[in-house]
């Protein structure tokens, strides 16, 4: 055992960056990981502990008032029913911020879907206008116990009184209404009610939704919502990040494991002196195996070990939401158990890749084999030999000579020529080929010509005459390509197994980082224009008593910067067999059509056409080309789909169509909202606020929510997964430079007996590592873009956007990165390969001995 530490601690010493790099990898692999756990716990944990505790309702339906709701809590799988309650819908203010919300009458607290009081308390009989806020949208009005709301139009009040967390679909501005409590007495005049019902089965929602619609009747239904929505809407972009964490997380994990796999291959094969000594002094095979992977299994338990202790410490006060996330997690049951179970399961994954390699060692024979004399990748190419100055006969035009005819020669003076016929030069060291034979020489190939006139003479047999003159009829090609640039070529890839091993550990990481990028160049897309991902608008604007449709668009494209006014409305349809609703847009007028983003079809021109989002086609089970039939209240509607648009609201399960369509079915349909679409370079809170005092209150003006916005924080996260594959990448590219360095020692002294110079000596080894590299970033560019794309446009199907979002990076870019990266190898490579050129001479015949 002594002897083994001290092997172990002079190993150490020897390879000090090489250690240091594998610790700090293994701790940013561990630490990703760890991260990624957190926030998929705070995406899915807050709102399943809400439901749980809240005794949240599986289906919410809400009808017309007149709907009898009493036979539902008698259907099957119906375990409990909250309400009915009355709503009305409204517009509150406070503070000059403007919110829509459901006013929702209920003096007891509810059973079921009972709010979960965070501050202040539940409303009181002695206070008629008191109110209750869900949580999201106490925040969004920056509202606490105590403020007055104002109901715009009205001279109406509410006083706040509590504020509470709910299972419930949360406030979208422009999209959902926030939730109000308040007594039945401030719902005067109610526009329909709500009713709540929770499941024994919530794996059945979709057919207890059927049955209360079967027993209602579908023109009493208004709106569906499910746990299921409510869920994913509360695990919004968290869950997300949480993917993107995981994803890079393991790809970097699989990377780290290969470079330690190949570092410790590339070791064993620099120290066979070393491992027979340890084997011929009394060490056993399984002593030396576990010298090599308790070695390396220590560097990844130093490194998991420093990435769990600084998550645990330091992780909940990164700023933003990933110090949300690690907070949150850290008060979960399962925190502590996934603290341990990650970072164990990173050092075991490392120590199994490490294994094979590690096992290799222990099989070293006691007396070391004698090395093979020539290189087991073979002999230069003739291509190799042609570009390094051998002579290369070509067929053509000439004297004709007595071993060939029709022969010409042409002599590449990549290096000297011979002096002497017969005599060899240094070109020809080490080449096959014989001088006195009448076939190719020393160093030459032959090559067919591709004009030869007839009656064409040869020049003999094409050789030099005795005093070195050029025959007649041949011609002297000048291809001075330095010696260095062919055998580093030759060097780097003769080896084919061992070169296409190396090229594929150093593509992993870069391909993950080609894919890091795409994800970096998509969300600028998002920001920069959002047009292109279904938002071509940057404000909703909702007008609440006033002049009509006509007046309130006059009065919006009145603005310097509208660009242009959409009149639309948005209702709610329930999809064929009843089972959930769905968004059903019109906007925009034939004339005047609006402009989505399509990723598949056309756009909706003619009578009964729409586009539909990926979430509405998943749901339906439909494809563009189909007929789909719904219903809005009594009124069935039927529509082509002959587009797919990208869809980032309401999960996708939007059909949208023009407002002259549905005025089709429904001649006394009129707008209820305008999409504005601004000019470049206008702001958006400006313009809203210049529209908000134009309509002296009447108008509800608010911001289209970009999903970017909650995307910011993958902008830190992809820069710090690129800085952990930039490390695994270069311990991989310490590791393919240390083997190449050590390969060069056997060559050395053949190389400067040719008459090679240290400075060519060294640009060999720096040109095999600048191949290498090159090799291995062309793979990662040609397999990382499409790999990128699938990836980009799988998640945005899965969450309802659709496919048609991913955006490669710039091809300048993606130069700038790989001539770094090969020029990075280069440099890194000049200093070891110049060390290795200078050595002695003594130590150059220690090291091939």
């Amino acid at each position: 055992m002594r002897a083994t530490l001290r092997w172990a601690h002079s190993d150490l010493r020897t390879h000090r960056g090489e250690a240091l790099f594998l610790v700090l990898a293994t701790a940013g692999i561990v630490a990703s990981l760890l991260l990624a756990t957190a926030l998929f716990g705070y995406a899915t944990n807050p709102w399943q502990r809400v439901f749980t505790q809240a005794r949240g309702a599986h289906v919410w339906l809400h009808t017309d008032r007149a709907a009898d709701t009493g036979e539902l809590a008698a259907l099957d799988g119906v375990q409990d029913v909250a309400g009915p309650y009355p709503t009305a819908s409204a517009t509150v203010a406070v503070r000059g911020t403007r919110a829509s919300v459901e006013l929702r009458g209920t003096f007891e607290v509810p059973e079921v879907g009972r709010p979960l009081i965070t501050a202040g308390h539940w409303l009181d009989a002695d206070e008629p206008d008191g109110v209750v806020l869900e949580s999201r949208l106490a925040r969004a009005l920056l509202a606490q116990p105590g403020d007055t709301l104002t109901l715009p139009g009205t001279p109406r009040t509410l006083t706040v009184l509590g504020i509470a967390d709910s299972p419930e679909r949360r406030y979208r501005p422009g999209e959902q209404p926030g939730l109000v409590w308040a007594p039945p007495a401030a719902v005067s005049e109610p526009g329909g009610q709500v009713i709540g019902l929770r499941l024994t089965d919530p794996g059945e929602t979709d057919y207890a939704v059927q049955r209360a619609v079967t027993v209602l009747g579908a023109g009493a239904i208004g709106q569906v919502s499910t746990w299921e929505q409510a869920r994913a809407e509360a695990q919004g972009d968290n869950r997300l990040l949480g993917q993107v964490l995981g994803l890079f997380g393991l790809g970097a994990l699989l990377a780290a494991g290969l470079a330690v796999h190949g570092a410790i291959g590339t070791r064993i094969r620099g120290h066979l002196r070393d491992i027979s000594v340890l084997k011929a002094i009394g060490f056993t095979p399984g002593q030396v195996t576990r010298v090599f992977l308790l070695q390396h299994l220590a560097y990844a338990l130093l490194g998991a070990v420093a990435a769990a202790g600084l998550t645990q410490a330091l992780g909940s006060r990164v700023p933003g939401r990933l110090g949300d996330a690690v907070g949150v997690w850290q008060g979960l049951p399962g925190h502590t158990v996934a603290l341990f179970a990650v970072p164990a399961c990173a050092v075991l994954f490392i120590g199994a890749t490490t294994g094979l390699a590690a096992w290799r060692a222990g099989r070293v024979p006691p007396v070391p084999l004698p090395r093979p004399a020539a290189a087991q990748g073979g002999g230069l190419s003739g291509a190799a030999r042609a570009v390094l100055g051998v002579r290369v006969r070509v067929p053509g035009r000439g004297d004709r000579g007595a071993g060939e005819p029709g022969v010409r020669t042409a002599t590449v003076s990549g290096t000297p020529a011979p002096a002497k016929a017969g005599a060899p030069g240094p070109g020809d060291a080490g080449l096959s080929g014989s001088g006195g034979s009448d076939g190719p020489g020393t160093g030459e190939i032959d090559v067919p010509s591709h004009a030869r006139a007839p009656g064409s003479h040869g020049a003999g047999t094409g050789r030099r005459g005795a005093a070195g003159e050029q025959a007649p009829g041949t011609r002297r090609l000048e291809l001075r390509v330095p010696p260095a640039l062919v055998l580093g070529w030759h060097r780097a890839f003769a080896r084919r197994p061992r070169s296409f091993a190396a090229v594929a550990r150093l593509t992993l990481p870069l391909l993950l980082i080609v894919v890091a990028m795409s994800a970096w160049t998509t969300i600028d897309r998002f920001h920069d224009h959002p047009e292109r991902i279904g938002l071509p608008t940057a404000l909703t604007v909702r007008a609440e008593t006033g002049p009509g449709d006509r007046g309130t668009r006059a009065l919006l494209e009145r603005d310097p910067e509208v660009a242009a006014a959409y009149p639309g409305v948005e209702v709610a349809a329930l999809v064929p067999g009843q089972t959930a609703t769905i968004a059903l847009r019109g906007l925009g007028t034939r004339e005047d059509p609006y402009p989505y983003a399509l990723a598949e079809g056309r756009r909706a021109h003619g009578p009964d056409e729409a586009v539909a989002g990926q979430g509405l086609l998943d749901l339906l089970e439909v494809e563009v080309g189909d007929w789909v039939r719904m219903t809005v209240g009594d009124q069935p509607q039927v529509l082509h789909i002959v587009g797919r648009s990208i869809e980032p609201e309401n999960a996708g399960r939007v059909i949208s169509t023009s407002l002259d369509t549905l005025r089709e079915n429904d001649p006394r349909l009129e707008p209820t909202l305008h999409q504005l679409r601004l000019r470049a370079g206008a702001d958006p809170d400006e313009v809203a606020g210049r529209l908000a005092e134009a309509g002296h209150g009447r108008l509800d003006v608010h911001a289209v929510a970009n999903p970017a916005d909650g995307l910011s924080p993958l902008r830190g996260v992809v820069l710090g997964l690129i800085a952990v594959l930039a490390l695994v990448g270069l311990i991989e590219l310490l590791t393919a430079i240390g083997g190449t360095v050590r390969e060069s020692e056997r060559d050395l002294l053949a190389l400067k007996a040719i008459g090679l110079s240290p400075r060519q000596i060294t640009g060999i080894t720096v040109t095999a590592t600048g191949c290498t590299a090159l090799a291995a970033v062309l793979l990662a560019a040609v397999l990382g873009l499409p790999l990128a794309h699938w990836l980009i446009d799988a998640q945005g199907a899965s969450s309802g956007i659709g496919a048609g979002i991913a955006q490669a990076p710039s091809p300048v870019l993606l130069v700038l990165v790989g001539a770094a990266a090969v020029l990075g190898a280069a440099a890194l490579a000049a200093v070891p390969a110049a060390r290795a050129a200078r050595r002695r001479l003594a130590d150059t015949l220690s090291a091939v001995a």
